[in-house]
């Protein structure tokens, strides 16, 4: 289940349909619960774009790079005829991280080389190109705060530059001290805002989204 905020409301809808009312620029990012609430949601999106025709491009762990897969294969995707044909590219999280992080901090220019390469091959035949990235999440876990919101920037510029769906999650548990704080930081770097969660966290992000739009 997916819930957005909209003049005044959240207002709730099946991840099918959120994700077919996506713009091709948006910047879209969940805070979850559990594994199961994100990895529903990450189906969708996956799952959506190889219906609508998209190049889509996973960048997460291993971990759940498989538990997509096992997920995509229960719904009957061939995944190797996909990848072969770029319109599924998984990369793993950590690995990426390491193409372009100097001393704890992302590198714009290693940044742009590694993301340009990655659109220059899923936009082959004019396909339109849907991304998911967990390395965002990776950085804030091991508390590279700071990193975590300049990776967000760098993502954001290539979204309005490149007219491409950005989708990233983040596990609540890594929101432990000062919540509405580091909540802010992190969702007022995108365009809508996906609740998974229970009610106290719930309603910081509800008082968080009023925020960012009084900016």
């Amino acid at each position: 289940m997916k819930i957005e905020r909209n003049e005044g409301e959240w207002l709730r809808s099946n991840s099918k349909v959120f994700w077919g009312e996506i713009a091709p620029n948006d910047h879209v990012v969940q805070i979850y619960e559990d594994d199961e609430v994100f990895l529903d949601l990450l189906e969708g999106f996956v799952s959506g774009g190889f219906k609508a025709g998209d190049s889509v491009v996973v960048i997460a762990t291993a971990a759940h790079l498989n538990a997509l897969e096992f997920r995509l294969r229960a719904l009957n995707y061939d995944l190797i005829y996909l990848q072969t044909q770029n319109l599924y590219i998984p990369m793993n999280a950590n690995q990426s991280l390491e193409k372009f992080m100097v001393d704890g901090w992302p590198d714009e220019k290693l940044f742009n080389q590694m993301v340009s390469g990655i659109l220059e091959k899923a936009r082959k035949n004019n396909r339109t190109v849907r991304a998911f990235g967990e390395m965002v999440a990776i950085l804030w876990g091991q508390g590279f705060q700071g990193a975590t919101v300049e990776l967000e920037h760098l993502w954001n510029k290539f979204c309005e530059s490149e007219a491409f769906c950005l989708f990233c999650a983040y596990p609540k548990h890594g929101f432990t001290e000062d919540a509405h704080s580091s909540l802010m930081s992190i969702c007022c770097k995108h365009s809508k805002i996906v609740a998974g969660w229970g009610k106290p966290l719930h309603e910081i992000s509800y008082q968080l989204v009023e925020q960012k739009k009084a900016v």
